[in-house]
């Protein structure tokens, strides 16, 4: 490759779109583990671990172009509590939005979140072997619908949380596969993620290019 070559390689992939693989199942059935998936460079603007061709901390705080996720959105950014690590989850909570799990149901602002039951879903359980799981598509406030598993029937350790107001400027996520999601649900000094700030999102996940998964996944399929 020449240099032009090169210099535009990666310019795309600061810029505009860069690979990453879903490392763990918490996104399932969205996201399998082992999936590669495109994310969005450019969906939020730029911040230093969205567009840094330099280490993060050598460059300064703030967001250039700066645009807000939706609820629904699947995010990728740098785990807030080492800025370093990349994580994918879905903004379920925007700045100033109450979020409490009751139960193993969604509420937000103190309304629960509409889901509708569809056939069982298959995934490794604790145990690494396949299990049914209970399997939704869940609507948020705004529309946006995807589905969700819950491997333990609304009964996890998450599955019941303090109510959580999410600050400015900052957003609440959490994994589509409700009992096996280190989330904003576990704060960062329990080893979670807690609140995400709006500087460490890099980017939107937009396709999967490879699925490990076969369950029939179209090639380039849009993430949603």
């Amino acid at each position: 490759m020449d240099v032009w070559g090169l210099l535009f390689a990666l310019f795309v992939r600061t810029f505009l779109f860069q690979p990453f693989t879903a490392s763990s199942g918490a996104m399932e059935p969205t996201l399998a583990p082992g999936d590669i998936f495109v994310g969005a460079k450019y969906a939020y603007g730029y911040s230093r671990f969205s567009a840094s061709l330099l280490p993060a901390d050598r460059l300064p705080l703030g967001r250039l172009f700066a645009l807000t996720p939706n609820r629904g959105d699947v995010v990728i950014f740098k785990l807030p509590r080492d800025n370093q690590t990349d994580y994918v989850k879905r903004v379920i909570g925007l700045p100033g939005d109450k979020v409490q799990m009751i139960a193993g149901r969604l509420y937000i602002n103190g309304a629960m979140v509409e889901r509708e039951a569809i056939a069982p879903y298959t995934i490794e359980g604790q145990l690494g072997k396949p299990v049914q799981a209970a399997h939704y598509i869940e609507t948020l406030p705004g529309g946006a619908s995807y589905e969700i598993v819950e491997i333990q029937g609304g009964k996890g350790f998450l599955a019941d949380t303090p109510l959580f107001e999410t600050p400015p400027e900052h957003y609440f996520v959490m994994g589509d596969n409700r009992d096996n999601s280190t989330d904003s649900r576990v704060p960062p000094e329990k080893g979670g993620v807690g609140f995400v700030p709006r500087d460490n999102l890099e980017g939107r996940a937009a396709r999967v290019i490879f699925s490990a998964a076969s369950r029939g996944r179209p090639f380039f399929a849009a993430i949603r």
